[in-house]
């Protein structure tokens, strides 16, 4: 009966493409309504919600904002602050890697 009621474990996200589309440089990592914000700079390619980024672990990108307004995506040289659905485990001046879900 006790089991049913426990959380189950989260066996995290996969990675679908085998060729990353982008990098993405960590500049700072928040915490906001039990979200992981990730702050940085896209250092090449391009980034949509959707996308998965890889760092110790792999997770989903929720949203994009830029100057306090959500966007739709992020080019190379873009200073932007990205959701994750699930945390990373990012630190900061970590280059992440961006994959196509």
């Amino acid at each position: 009966m006790i089991r049913i009621f426990r959380r189950k474990e989260h066996k995290g996200e996969g990675i679908a493409s085998r060729q990353s589309v982008g990098k993405f440089r960590v500049e700072k990592v928040l915490k906001v309504a039990f979200r992981e914000v990730l702050i940085g700079e896209v250092l090449e390619g391009i980034i949509y919600p959707g996308y998965k980024l890889k760092g110790p672990s792999v997770g989903v990108i929720r949203a994009i904002e830029r100057e306090h307004r959500k966007v739709d995506f992020a080019v190379t040289g873009d200073r932007v602050a990205i959701m994750m659905e699930a945390p990373t485990k990012a630190k900061e001046d970590q280059i992440l890697e961006v994959y196509q879900s």
